[in-house]
């Protein structure tokens, strides 16, 4: 799930012709990105056979993605601020194009992954110009709050989209479809796009590159540190320098973004504790959220024996309510407090996590995967949406961009972080496995990831306890005030 606000300059250079176009170009290419996220999951284990990577290795097909869109999502918000959107719109959009069609003809694991990597970048370069284009197109009032319905409309439904499409593609073509169906996709955008949008006013500054860069690069150090202790061990000379090098990046990074004059992460806004709260909940989450989808993916084919188009139709139950839930949460959150919605969502996810923590090689869909699904949608529906509330409430006007997309940072970041951590415990497990067929050390691998699942839903239930302190609802102490936000489910 990503966190959107309304851009700094929005009243300003609005690309007026033929807005209803101009809307269905942003939408398409949100769907895009957001179906980037999800697709290839269902295609995991033909993508596996298909270019020999290891069981530990597979995971960076999605962390390649996930870190450089969200690494670089701060720095391609500024870009267009500086450069004009719709000159970084149109790069963007030409980047993940190219990345789609190198992705599908790639002949190794290795230049799947660059793809992926540069597919990433595309992303995080179009998709913050997409939204202040939305922005800079409908004014203030109902057009506008329709066309935000619209955008939250799409990210919520992509993911499910993405799951279903790929596992048709991987059923029905092959699994290189669900990169070569970007390509016509893209190529549309970019022509209509250069009729319909006009060119916004470049901001004067400066671009905040070694941030940019030094975040990047220790975050994804850590992820390889950990995803290569699955294989290498703690031991490891390559892992103990991939772990130095992600810490000293990173603290390298913060003495950056105290010196630097803009920088792409204020460090102002970790100033409040129940903020920070809230980023580490989501990241935990999101965390929960990515290790399921791609733990589950592997069991149901792996295990249950679905193919590709039905493993993706097995999430549904979890798309469709998270689908109705960014529907009816905005509803509720008038009437109910937020805080009591997240706390018991929270609830719901952990006890789903349990249940999936049982799956066992004589489980069936209908008896034990299903239920969990259904909690996990409730419940995260119920997070998320009062979660961002928190995250941007009392921020400073100048701001309220950079927290918005750190969210998204927040989200991919958490989601890979946690992916890594998680395929650790797999790796481990599967290795030290005392069964000899494939499909037991498959359960057992995927049982002690599901455990470390648990420990992330239930790290951030308490995060949640910890942050809106339910025993103070009996005393009836007055809740934080949580400032309104349009949401873009991006799980």
């Amino acid at each position: 799930m990503s966190a959107t606000s309304t851009a700094p300059g929005a009243g300003s250079g609005a690309p007026a012709r033929r807005p209803g176009v101009v809307l269905a170009v942003i939408l398409v290419t949100q769907l895009m990105v957001i179906l980037d996220a999800t697709v290839v999951n269902i295609a995991m284990p033909h993508i596996q056979q298909s270019l020999h990577f290891t069981p530990s290795s597979l995971s960076w097909v999605q962390n390649a993605y996930a870190l450089a869109f969200g690494g670089l999502l701060l720095l391609g918000a500024r870009a267009g601020d500086l450069l004009g959107r719709r000159r970084v719109f149109l790069t963007g959009v030409g980047v993940f194009t190219l990345a789609s069609l190198l992705g599908g003809l790639a002949p190794n694991a290795e230049l799947l992954l660059a793809a992926r990597v540069l597919q990433g970048i595309g992303g995080a370069i179009a998709a913050p110009a997409a939204l202040t284009l939305l922005m800079l197109t409908y004014r203030e009032g109902p057009e506008r709050m329709k066309a935000l319905g619209y955008y939250s409309l799409i990210s919520s439904g992509g993911g499910s989209v993405g799951l279903v499409l790929g596992g048709m593609l991987t059923d029905w073509a092959s699994w290189r479809w669900g990169l070569f169906i970007n390509v016509p996709i893209g190529i549309a955008l970019i022509l209509t796009a250069r009729q319909v949008l006009t060119e916004t006013e470049p901001e004067t500054g400066r671009f905040d590159v070694a941030g940019a860069v030094t975040s990047t690069l220790g975050i994804t150090a850590l992820v390889y540190g950990f995803i290569r202790v699955a294989e290498a061990g703690w031991t490891s000379t390559e892992v103990l320098v991939s772990f130095a090098a992600g810490v000293v990046l990173l603290v390298s990074f913060v003495l950056i973004e105290r010196r630097v004059s803009h920088p792409i992460m204020p460090l102002r806004l970790f100033r409040s504790p129940t903020r920070v709260a809230s980023y580490l909940t989501m990241l935990l989450i999101v965390g929960t959220m990515f290790g399921m989808f791609f733990f589950l993916t592997q069991y149901l084919q792996g295990v249950l024996g679905l193919k590709p188009f039905l493993a993706g139709l097995a999430f549904l139950p979890l798309t469709g309510l998270l689908f109705a839930q960014s529907r009816v949460v905005p509803r509720l959150i008038t009437r109910i407090d937020g805080a009591k919605l997240m706390l018991a969502g929270s609830v719901l996810v952990t006890l789903g996590t349990i249940w999936l923590t049982q799956l066992d090689a004589r489980s069936t869909y209908l008896h034990d995967v299903v239920g969990p699904l259904l909690l996990f949608g409730a419940g995260a529906g119920m997070i998320f949406i009062p979660l961002v509330g928190r995250a941007i409430s009392g921020v400073a006007p100048e701001d309220s961009g950079a927290a918005s997309g750190m969210l998204n940072v927040v989200q991919q970041v958490g989601g890979a972080l946690g992916l890594g951590i998680l395929v650790t415990l797999f790796g481990t497990a599967s290795r030290n496995s005392t069964s000899t067929i494939p499909r037991e050390v498959l359960v057992d691998g995927v049982h002690a990831a599901f455990i470390g699942a648990l420990v992330y839903a239930a790290v951030s239930l308490a995060m949640i306890v910890f942050t809106v302190q339910p025993w103070k609802w009996f005393r009836g102490a007055p809740e934080p005030v949580e400032t309104p936000a349009v949401v873009d489910s991006h799980v």
